[in-house]
């Protein structure tokens, strides 16, 4: 299993990936919620709301996730970022293989 984090633009984008990334059986479940963020964008430093998207499924799955966040963003260059998850209950890992095609 793995988590894939995105930062978005607001909740009702990670809520918009969240739902195409459902619909297309390639992650058991997505988590959003808001995030205070600062960092420095061509040289400026940027404080902004934005919403973090977490999108659990198995890592055969992380390049159909990336296609899909990739092309559908707002941002030029979204973070998607992969976390494996070493150890997890098994009454859920099978859940998550009903879910995911």
């Amino acid at each position: 299993m793995i988590f894939i984090y995105t930062t978005c633009e607001s909740l009702e984008e990670a809520e918009i990936l969240g739902e195409l990334i459902i619909n297309n059986k390639i992650a058991a479940c997505v988590d959003f919620w808001p995030v205070s963020s600062r960092y420095n964008w061509n040289g400026v430093m940027k404080r902004v709301s934005q919403a973090m998207l977490v999108v659990t499924t198995f890592e055969s799955k992380l390049e159909d996730v990336n296609e899909i966040i990739s092309k559908n963003h707002s941002y030029s260059v979204p973070l998607i970022a992969g976390v494996d998850i070493r150890r997890m209950n098994s009454s859920y890992k099978e859940w998550m293989t009903e879910e995911i095609i």
